[in-house]
């Protein structure tokens, strides 16, 4: 069934609450009435509560309604922010460089607020010690405690132990500041037009990351 209301001559009820044209109830005038002001208007008599007795239905332009309806649906859905969840992967026994690489991950990832699952990959005899895990993911979660919180407490899962951390920054507020940034850089680039071709290229790069798909989970 179509969303679209009834507009002019397709009402087709004896009598009609009308709504002039700048929000004021003109009050309950007979349908005939109400499409003689439509013309004098040269406006719609749009019908916006069907299901009121009597209907109500209101003087407009039409076409620019759904035009500025359209533009505002379309506005909503591209600031329309949705929270990924990304992954990352350790081993208990990682090394210093593996696990600030890890980090530098982590970090970038809550700063474009996302969620990230952190998951400690137990072989062997390190299921014997889990606890090294758990001090594991325990630091990782003071190290970046700045940008993002402990969602879901460290728990164990088979041969793995998972931790979720949330962004404390909302991902909405994350593109804007990246959206910022990039014009910031763009005028920049303009203003200094010596800059390496180079230099840019990484920059464009960076920029788009920011709104790209989870990354496939990175192993230790």
């Amino acid at each position: 069934m179509s969303a679209e209301p009834r507009i002019n001559d397709r009402i087709r009820v004896p009598e009609v609450r009308l709504v002039g044209p700048s929000g004021e109830q003109v009050g309950i005038v007979p349908l005939a009435k109400a499409l003689e002001l439509a013309q004098e208007y040269d406006l719609d008599l749009v019908e916006v509560a069907a299901n009121a007795r009597p209907p109500v239905c209101k003087l407009m332009d039409y076409g620019k309604f759904k035009y500025e309806s359209a533009m505002k649906a379309r506005e909503a859905r591209k600031n329309q922010a949705h929270t990924v969840i990304k992954e990352m992967k350790l081993r208990p026994k990682i090394d210093p460089h593996d696990y600030d690489t890890k980090k530098g991950h982590v970090v970038r990832f809550l700063k474009q607020g996302d969620k990230v699952k952190i998951t400690i990959m137990f072989r062997g005899r390190e299921q014997s010690r889990p606890e090294l895990g758990y001090r594991l993911l325990q630091r990782l979660a003071e190290d970046v405690q700045d940008l993002g919180f402990v969602e879901s407490n460290p728990k164990q899962d088979g041969r793995n132990m998972i931790m979720v951390l949330g962004p404390h920054k909302k991902k909405t507020e994350a593109m804007a500041e990246a959206r910022q940034a990039q014009e910031a850089r763009k005028a920049d680039a303009k203003a200094n037009p010596g800059r390496s071709q180079n230099a840019a290229e990484a920059e464009t790069a960076e920029d788009v990351d920011v709104e790209a798909p989870a990354e496939a989970p990175a192993e230790a």
